[in-house]
């Protein structure tokens, strides 16, 4: 049986509130969707403040950040890409919202078209999902998506616009 963390759980060490996406991930259901819809929030706070070179900048922390949260809360769950573990899915996310154009019709695009790559995980993040252990393998595999993600947004872009 898989562990279900709890609130108590993610609450009691910083790197899991983090890897959790400040609780995103205790959804009952699909954490990985709450997870990404739990970057909106973040990058419009950022957006207000940054502009977006100093956002696409901010990211690398980000990520490292997650690579030492999800690192430690793997190992504390006993599973080292556990589902309820978010933080992949908003770096990855902002990442996208930051390079996107700023329209809600292109953000709801993105939200699924990510979601599809981040579940389906088409070759190589299978592969290196697989592979890849340990905080790094967590983040790794949504910036991947992420780069499928915006790949494909800006086909259509090149093709619809």
């Amino acid at each position: 049986m898989i562990f279900k963390p709890t609130a108590a759980f993610v609450f009691a060490h910083p790197a899991r509130v983090l890897a959790f996406g400040f609780g995103a991930g205790l959804a009952p259901f699909a954490p990985g969707t709450f997870g990404t819809l739990a970057a909106y929030p973040l990058w419009w706070a950022l957006s207000l403040v940054l502009p977006q070179w100093a956002i696409l900048a901010l990211l690398l922390p980000l990520f490292g950040l997650g690579v030492w949260a999800c690192g430690i809360t793997g190992r504390h769950l006993g599973i080292s890409d556990h589902g309820s573990m978010v933080w992949d899915e908003v770096v990855a996310f902002i990442l996208i919202l930051a390079l996107i154009p700023q329209s809600i019709a292109w953000q709801i695009a993105a939200f699924f078209v990510f979601r599809f790559f981040d579940v389906v995980k088409p070759p190589p993040i299978r592969q290196i999902e697989i592979r890849v252990k340990g905080g790094f393998g967590v983040m790794i595999d949504d910036i991947l998506a992420a780069g499928y993600t915006l790949l494909c947004l800006a086909l259509a872009q090149r093709f619809f616009d």
